[in-house]
C-alpha cells in the first residue's frame, strides 16, 4: 500500500483528489514475481483496505495457483482481481521470457498519444493550466467539467492553447438540458468527444439527442455485461482496467465492442506506471489513449514509463511484461 502525492489535487465534478492510493500485489514462483497495481474505483466505494480484503477472502485458492480465467470466475470486476491479472500476466511474461504484447498476441507496441488531464476549476485557472501545457508539448488535452460554466471553461482553455486536441470529460456532472445544449458550442469550439455527460441510469435521454460530438461511456461502462445498450446511448466506450477487473477482461471487451461498431479508449485511474503498463499493452488495440496519471504524480516510481510530451514509450522489463 502506497500514497502518491500529486503534482497539483486533480478536481472532477464530484470529488477532488490529493494524491493516489494505491494497492500493489506480488505474485511469487521461485525467484520470479509478477506484479500489479491498483488505485480500485472510488464511486463503487472501493479502497486500499475494500481491495485487500478481497484478495485475503479468496487468499487459499490463490495459493494453490490460479489461472487468469479462473481468476475471473473467483472475484468481480474490480481494483483487486485488476491487480491480480495483471500479476499474473506479469508472472507469466517472466516464466516464459516473452514480452507480454507478444502474450497478448501483438507482434510488437508503438507509442501511444496519451490525452492530458486538466482539472475542473475557474475559466483562468484551466487557463493557466493549458498554458503550461502547450510550453510541455501537451497537446491533447482532457478537461474535467462540472455542468454550470463549462462552455466558459472551454473557450478560456482553446484560447490558452489554440492548437490542442480537446476531449472533455463531465463525470455524470451535467443536466439534460445541459447535455442537449452544450454539444453545438463544444463544437465549436473544437472539441472532439465527451465523456459519461449524465449519471449512470439516467442517460436514457442520449438516445434521442442528435450531437456534434461524439459521447463516451466511462461510468456507464465496467465490465462486459455492461456493453449491451450501451450503442444506442454512446459512441465510444471508454475501458479502464480497474473498472474491468483486469487486463483479460479489457481485452475481451475491445473485440465486444469493435463488434458493435463503437470506438475504443483506454483510460485509468490514479496510480503509478506500474498501473499503466498493462493497460499500454491495452491501448495498441484502442482508438484514444488517456493513460496520463504518471503526469499527474509529484513522483513516479523509478523504472516507470517514459513520456515525452503527449508520447507515452514502451515498457522496460524491470517495470512489468
Amino acid at each position: 500500500m502506497a500514497d502518491w502525492d500529486l503534482a497539483t489535487p486533480l478536481r472532477i465534478s464530484n470529488a477532488v483528489f490529493p494524491c493516489a492510493k494505491t494497492m500493489v500485489v506480488e505474485i511469487h514462483d521461485g525467484n520470479l514475481r509478477g506484479r500489479g497495481e491498483s488505485n480500485g474505483i472510488f464511486y463503487r466505494g472501493e479502497t486500499v483496505d475494500t481491495m485487500v480484503s478481497a484478495i485475503e477472502a479468496v487468499r487459499p485458492a490463490l495459493e494453490r495457483g490460479i489461472s487468469r480465467e479462473a481468476l475471473c470466475a473467483l472475484l468481480p470486476a474490480g481494483g483487486a482481481r485488476n491487480a491480480l491479472d495483471c500479476a499474473l500476466w506479469d508472472l507469466e511474461s517472466k516464466r516464459t521470457g516473452t514480452r507480454a504484447w507478444v502474450l497478448a498476441g501483438l507482434p510488437t507496441v508503438r507509442p501511444l498519444t496519451t490525452a492530458y488531464t486538466i482539472g475542473v476549476g475557474t475559466p483562468e485557472a484551466m487557463a493557466a493550466s493549458a498554458r503550461v501545457a502547450a510550453v510541455r508539448g501537451l497537446d491533447l488535452l482532457k478537461l474535467k467539467l462540472a455542468g454550470a460554466g463549462d462552455l466558459e471553461r472551454v473557450s478560456a482553455v482553446r484560447a490558452a492553447h489554440p492548437l490542442a486536441r480537446i476531449i472533455v470529460d463531465a463525470n455524470q456532472g451535467w443536466s439534460e438540458r445541459q447535455v442537449q445544449e452544450y454539444p453545438k458550442e463544444l463544437a465549436r469550439l473544437g472539441v472532439s468527444l465527451i465523456e459519461q455527460p449524465l449519471p449512470v441510469g439516467q442517460d436514457d435521454v442520449l438516445r434521442d439527442i442528435v450531437s456534434p460530438i461524439p459521447f463516451c461511456a466511462d461510468e456507464s461502462c465496467q465490465a462486459s455485461d455492461s456493453l449491451a445498450g450501451l450503442s444506442a446511448k454512446y459512441q465510444w466506450v471508454n475501458l479502464k482496467l480497474d473498472k474491468t477487473g483486469g487486463l483479460t477482461e479489457a481485452l475481451r471487451m475491445v473485440s465486444i465492442a469493435r463488434s458493435m461498431k463503437m470506438g475504443v479508449m483506454v483510460g485509468c485511474m490514479l496510480g503509478t506506471s506500474l498501473a499503466i503498463a498493462p493497460a499500454f499493452v491495452l491501448g495498441q488495440r484502442c482508438d484514444l489513449a488517456d493513460l496520463d496519471a504518471p503526469l499527474l504524480l509529484a513522483n513516479d516510481i523509478a523504472e516507470g514509463l517514459r513520456y515525452d510530451g503527449n508520447q507515452v514509450h514502451s515498457l522496460r522489463p524491470s517495470l512489468w511484461g
